[in-house]
């Protein structure tokens, strides 16, 4: 991928950045970075190596390290200012991942085009994974054939590991077995190609049920329809609740059990809350939260954005400023402010960020004292595929006029 990557760069006039995530959990690690930045000078990318430090789990290692390094990764993407990493899993990746859902794996599909899993590290980054029809013998005979060398790690051969177990399930199918199976599981008879190619098709799978509101809700609001798919539901729960671990499937499956029969309710999951009536389905973030576990309170630096509860980005040019909810504080919030909240819904005003001086200060809400914009339309906006392009990213970021319209039906 760095060799497709690094032609494309070329030809488009276009800067590549490659990065290197050194674990700490090898002794041949700092050789394979080594080996690594080497192979991205001589493509002619720029390289940066990342490390992940600090204690490392006992149990859980790899979707800790997974974590760890998407969340570096965005970071480090953040800061040179990319909206696009690639990452180069092939048809075998999607395979073992199928056998590890069916062992009771959550863990996540992979797309050719998704948002960034770590949060709010990733807010506004996208991945791409265009080598998902190639397999692995196929790419490295396509590296043989360029006189490239690689490197395996042997941790992939280590049974303690589920990945692992699933690739060592997939070898009675034969070298590439595992992309005959995605061929099988796919329904396709197609012959893959010879070269991995940079494509990318859009799927409709009915997101569009998830829609803005009409009426003033508040931010990180939605309306959704009762028929709304199970993909597009948990997305619409993890961006307005703030945060990043998908609902497991077994709620997620009982509340569109729920919707799909008409019931009308209140229910709380991933932290926001959905309410059901007769006209309306909406979801926002749940408000007894904030006041039942309040985060502690987050200072400001001037002019350095911060995420506050996962759901707004916070700018203030002045010092001495800690962001915390409106719950509890509401009473003391000025006759201005006040009049604000009361043009929210009962239910959205406790979720409502402000600004105090210290623990004791008087509350002022962001939205009338700093730069404060929600990052929930932007976020589910992402996660449903609203934009396909990278050039689609930035009316997201450069004009909020455009946030609204995504939402519409």
């Amino acid at each position: 991928m760095l060799r497709l990557a690094a032609d494309w760069a070329r030809e488009n006039g276009r800067r590549l950045l490659a990065l290197t995530v050194d674990h700490g959990l090898s002794p041949d690690s700092a050789g394979w970075t080594a080996f690594a930045e080497q192979a991205a000078r001589d493509a002619g990318a720029d390289w940066r190596g990342l490390t992940w430090t600090g204690s490392k789990p006992t149990k859980g290692l790899p979707a800790a390290a997974r974590r760890a390094r998407h969340g570096l990764i965005a970071d480090a993407a953040r800061e040179v200012g990319a909206r696009v990493i690639l990452f180069a899993h092939t048809a075998d990746d999607i395979a073992e991942g199928e056998v590890m859902r069916e062992e009771g794996s959550t863990l996540g599909r992979l797309r050719e085009w998704a948002p960034s899993p770590a949060w709010p590290e990733g807010r506004g980054v996208m991945l791409l994974r265009p080598m998902l029809d190639a397999g692995r013998v196929e790419v490295r005979d396509w590296l043989a054939g360029q006189g490239a060398e690689w490197i395996d790690d042997p941790a992939n051969e280590d049974p303690t590991y589920a990945r692992s177990r699933a690739r060592t399930s997939l070898l009675p199918l034969g070298e590439g077995g595992a992309q005959r199976r995605m061929r099988v599981d796919r329904g396709s008879g197609e012959a893959a190609p010879d070269q991995p190619t940079l494509t990318l098709e859009r799927k409709d799978d009915g997101s569009a049920a998830v829609r803005s509101s009409p009426l003033p809700m508040g931010e990180g609001s939605f309306e959704i329809d009762r028929g709304v798919t199970a993909r597009a539901l948990a997305a619409a729960l993890v961006c307005a609740g703030g945060g990043d671990r998908p609902p497991r499937g077994d709620r997620l499956a009982a509340l569109l059990t729920r919707l799909n029969a008409g019931e009308s309710f209140t229910a709380t999951l991933c932290g926001a809350r959905i309410e059901a009536a007769a006209d309306r389905v909406t979801i926002r973030r749940e408000p007894g939260e904030l006041a039942r576990r309040p985060p502690p309170p987050l200072p400001l630096t001037p002019g350095v954005e911060a995420v506050w509860d996962g759901r707004w980005a916070i700018t203030t040019s002045e010092a001495g400023w800690s962001v915390v909810p409106a719950a509890g504080r509401m009473a003391a919030l000025s006759d201005a402010d006040r009049a604000v909240l009361k043009a929210l819904p009962a239910s959205a005003r406790a979720g409502e960020p402000v600004l105090i001086r210290n623990e004791n200060g008087a509350p002022v809400l962001a939205r009338t004292t700093a730069r404060a914009r929600s990052l929930v339309e932007q976020r589910l906006a992402l996660a449903l595929d609203r934009m396909t392009h990278e050039r689609d990213l930035g009316a997201v970021f450069d004009g909020e006029t455009l946030r609204k319209p995504l939402f519409s039906t």
